[in-house]
């Protein structure tokens, strides 16, 4: 049997079988056998260099994991932000909840913008993606 050519632009064991970079069988995938890494993969966050991986929750500054990015998540959820900001957002209870005290003050003192701030901070804990705790980790959906 003949191989199949070399498509332009395609690195040397990608799909092709017996063109690995281990000068081997390819793996599935395409990947090289051997428990090697493509070039350019990366090791997912968390994992420490020599040792076993252990999974997500076993790095300590995330203890409930990380999003599609690679940032960790808060224990907090957005949904429980936005419905306490919506409803109770004149006392500050959705930024208390998620730690930022001083901006809970300030919603108290000013009964939420007169309501203004506190609606509007709470539709955008509702449809944001990027709210933060006071730890500074990505609300969890």
């Amino acid at each position: 049997m003949s191989e199949q050519p070399q498509q332009p632009n395609q690195p040397p064991g990608y799909g092709y079988p017996n063109a690995g970079a281990t000068g081997g069988q390819s793996g599935p995938y395409g990947y090289p056998q051997g428990g090697q890494q493509p070039p350019g993969a990366y090791p997912p966050p968390g994992y420490q260099q020599g040792g076993a991986y252990q999974g997500y929750a076993a790095d300590p500054n995330a203890p409930y994991g990380y999003d599609p990015y690679g940032r960790p998540l808060s224990d907090k959820s957005k949904i429980v932000a936005g419905i306490l900001q919506l409803f109770l957002g004149s006392f500050g209870i959705g930024r208390f909840y998620v730690g930022s005290v001083g901006v809970g003050v300030a919603q108290l003192l000013t009964c939420g913008g007169l309501g203004f701030w506190a609606l509007i901070d709470g539709i955008m804990y509702l449809v944001s993606n990027d709210r933060t705790d006071a730890q500074g980790r990505i609300l969890r959906g």
